[in-house]
């Protein structure tokens, strides 16, 4: 089993990576952060082929992608990059924040998926894997980028997966919860059913060897979801306006 992963060199990707790794998978590791990938490949049970690119900048994921289909067919391809860091909209200092955080979840991941989509369809086999967020159900206080790009992912999987129907290439989308990332370890605010990185990756792990379409981990969050959804806008507005706020970028 070959399986490339972006943003592996912390948080869920790293994780994720340690997951695979000991299911004795032969790992294609992307990340901003060359020395901290190099670090994660030391660590494991057979080095991985370490790639420091950026998911904003197309290019670096071609050249990643060539080189590791090169070494062999891939299987699993986890789109995992993300950002997520509170705004406020109205202070000129956020406005890049902002888009930092659309072309970092949003078009980064598409960007993950695409040189790899026709050697999976040429062979008509391959997963893709989206990581979204329960965060991306509704509006959640401070987090109007970060919600919106989740929210966009999930509609940007399903679409792909609709697109890729049929070609024997699956799209999986895995929707956290809290997990104990240094990504959640500054949130203000509680954090109902926190799981472990490890424990989150055992779960997603087992989705994606399903195949599963749309998976929230944990399934305590996905009631939680659903709950939200139900919940009049008016309501859910006065509720909101009073809890804490996705910290902003100090």
């Amino acid at each position: 089993m070959r399986v490339f992963i972006s943003g592996a060199s912390s948080g869920l990707g790293q994780a994720l990576a340690r997951y695979y790794d000991a299911q004795g998978a032969q790992l294609g590791l992307f990340a901003r952060s060359g020395d901290k990938l190099q670090a994660l490949s030391a660590s494991l049970s057979r080095p991985a082929t370490c790639y420091a690119g950026d998911v904003r900048h197309g290019a670096d994921l071609h050249a990643a992608a060539a080189d590791f289909i090169r070494q062999g067919p891939v299987d699993i391809v986890i789109a995992n990059a993300g950002i997520s860091v509170g705004i406020l909209n109205g202070i000129p200092e956020d406005a890049q924040v902002f888009r930092e955080i659309i072309e970092t979840n949003v078009l980064g991941m598409g960007a993950t998926f695409e040189p790899f989509i026709p050697a999976m369809q040429q062979r008509g086999s391959g997963t893709l894997v989206g990581i979204s967020s329960v965060a991306g159900v509704r509006g959640l206080p401070g987090s109007s980028a970060y919600s919106a790009s989740k929210a966009a992912v999930t509609v940007f999987l399903e679409s792909l997966r609709i697109d890729l129907y049929g070609t024997g290439v699956k799209v999986v989308t895995i929707a956290p919860g809290f997990v104990a990332t240094p990504m959640t370890q500054h949130n203000p605010y509680p954090m109902p059913f926190l799981m472990k990185p490890q424990v989150f990756a055992q779960r997603a792990g087992k989705a994606i060897a399903r195949g599963s379409r749309y998976t929230v981990i944990p399934w305590q969050m996905g009631v939680v979801a659903r709950l939200l959804r139900l919940i009049p806008n008016a309501l859910y507005d006065r509720i909101m306006s009073r809890a804490g706020r996705k910290p902003r970028r100090q």
